[in-house]
């Protein structure tokens, strides 16, 4: 059961990596908010969802640490189906909403790694 879930902190990296990636690329780049940062979002957060059911530890969750990330993602995803609806209408992503995204999935991995 630990190499199950180590898998699935495995997707869950993987899906940071994408939405961040992506998000990087885009901030050197052309600064627009693509499918494949949705994507990511998608991956993190059911791998995330995944890792909140207390299966396959011996040690009681963090519940306050998941719902402060839970939130974060929320935001995450409600930012990013208004930049792209905002940018679908006008042909480019707001910059607020642009680096509110990164600003995001960075805190979401801050706290991640600094909430002990």
């Amino acid at each position: 059961m630990e190499i199950l879930r180590h898998a699935v902190v495995l997707v869950h990296l993987t899906g940071f990596a994408v939405l961040f990636g992506a998000w990087v690329v885009e901030a050197i780049g052309r600064r627009r908010i693509t499918r494949l940062m949705t994507w990511g979002m998608v991956i993190a957060a059911v791998a995330g969802l995944a890792l909140a059911a207390p299966w396959g530890i011996e040690y009681s969750l963090n519940y306050a640490k998941l719902g402060t990330k839970l939130v974060v993602l929320l935001a995450i995803g409600a930012v990013l189906g208004i930049g792209t609806a905002r940018q679908r209408k006008s042909g480019t992503a707001p910059a607020a909403l642009f680096w509110l995204v990164g600003i995001l999935t960075f805190l979401n991995a801050a706290i991640a790694v600094l909430w002990r």
